[in-house]
Order: C-alpha cells, then sequence, then structure tokens
C-alpha cells in the first residue's frame, strides 16, 4: 500500500492458462505467499475462491445469488 505497486502474484488478472491456478507452484515463493495472503483475506471475510483463478471470489452468502447487475460502481456512489 505504501508503493502504490501492484503485488507479484506470478502472473496478470484475467489470464485463463493454468498459471492463474491458485495452487500452481511454477512461480517464485514470494508469488506463491502473495497469492495465499490474498485468498486467507479474502476466506476470512467469507469468500470463497474459485481454484481455476487466483484473483477470482465469490460471496458465501450472497444476498442476490440469481441477480446481475449491469450498473456502473464508482467511489461518488458510495455513501460516506
Amino acid at each position: 500500500m505504501k508503493t502504490g505497486k501492484e503485488v507479484d502474484m506470478g502472473g496478470t488478472f484475467d489470464y485463463f492458462g493454468e498459471k492463474s491456478h491458485t495452487d500452481y507452484k511454477n512461480i517464485t515463493a514470494k508469488q506463491y505467499e502473495n497469492r495465499m495472503i490474498l485468498r486467507e483475506a479474502m476466506m476470512n471475510h467469507g469468500f470463497e475462491p474459485l481454484a481455476e483463478e487466483w484473483w477470482h471470489f465469490t460471496l458465501k452468502n450472497e444476498p442476490y445469488p440469481d441477480t446481475y447487475f449491469t450498473f456502473p460502481v464508482s467511489e461518488n456512489s458510495i455513501h460516506k
């Protein structure tokens, strides 16, 4: 957070090859550790990981499981 730089996750967001699998081991130990930090943080807050995509999580108790929202979300839309 202090540097404002992306964390090295050992692969790019939205790449759908094997390298994107959460448990893919042909990356550095630090990259794997970063994936596990993200996974643990998300799971601790009620999200389930998708094994094939290190960045993809679904809320366990999704309040609108059959609803697809098509409106844009911006910082201005958040009530502060």
